[in-house]
């Protein structure tokens, strides 16, 4: 292990967390924005489906102007973000083929591309719909965060919190930017640690449920669930509080 300027040791591979986390951030804006290949961008996509949504429960008797309403719409945009997402994590030919839109700076599966890409726009399209922006930094570090696996907990105590998982969000948008970098930093060192170097490593990939456990040329769908449920709670009206 070599030491790093301010006195620590470095972890193996984590000269190219680095170049990783630029490029994460990069694939981050563009899946919220502009969309990967066949699918559309982040904010729009939800918005398409709340619009959905609101016009399935017009029909009800509240109207739309009422809040129970919006708030059902929501939910149920919610719902189906997250049922279409796991839907797309269970194809294996189709999240492959969205590798290909995908460069990182060093190799990684196309599967495992792939899944980054679904599981980001459904976090950053979560986060919309709960009333965040999506390209404010601090949205931006969870979204990345929560797309590659990590928990609430998992990401405050990235940050150097401890605290309970409805706190998370609130706690993380307190958080100075340059301390976001070096978060942004262990998102590019997971990643690098598990599929960008070739020998095994002690990595701290372990404790991050998709990117430890995607391998070969399968995606488990269940995972893409996971990290719906756990943006779901993330970006929760109480964790705003």
């Amino acid at each position: 292990m070599n030491e790093s300027q301010d006195g620590g040791t470095d972890l193996p591979g984590e000269e190219n967390a680095g170049p990783m986390a630029r490029q994460l951030n990069q694939l981050i804006d563009k899946v919220i924005t502009d969309g990967v290949g066949p699918l559309t961008g982040a904010i729009a996509w939800a918005d398409d489906r709340l619009a959905r949504a609101r016009a399935k429960l017009s029909g009800e008797e509240a109207g739309p102007d009422d809040t129970s309403f919006s708030d059902r719409a929501v939910e149920s945009a919610v719902r189906r973000l997250i049922r279409e997402s796991v839907q797309a994590a269970g194809m294996t030919g189709f999240v492959t083929s969205l590798g290909g839109f995908v460069t990182m700076p060093v190799t990684i599966p196309a599967n495992v591309a792939g899944s980054l890409v679904i599981n980001a726009r459904l976090t950053a399209a979560i986060a919309h719909l709960r009333g965040y922006d999506p390209m404010d930094p601090h949205v931006r570090t969870v979204v990345t965060m929560v797309a590659i696996g990590s928990s609430a907990q998992q990401i405050a105590r990235a940050a150097g919190v401890q605290i309970g998982e409805k706190a998370a969000m609130a706690a993380v948008q307190r958080i100075p930017i340059q301390v976001l970098r070096q978060i942004n930093k262990k998102a590019g060192f997971y990643l690098v640690a598990k599929y960008g170097t070739q020998r095994p490593l002690l990595t701290l990939a372990k404790g991050v449920p998709l990117v430890g456990g995607v391998v070969g040329g399968s995606v488990d769908a269940t995972m893409t669930g996971l990290v719906g449920r756990t943006a779901n709670r993330m970006f929760s009206d109480e964790a705003k509080d």
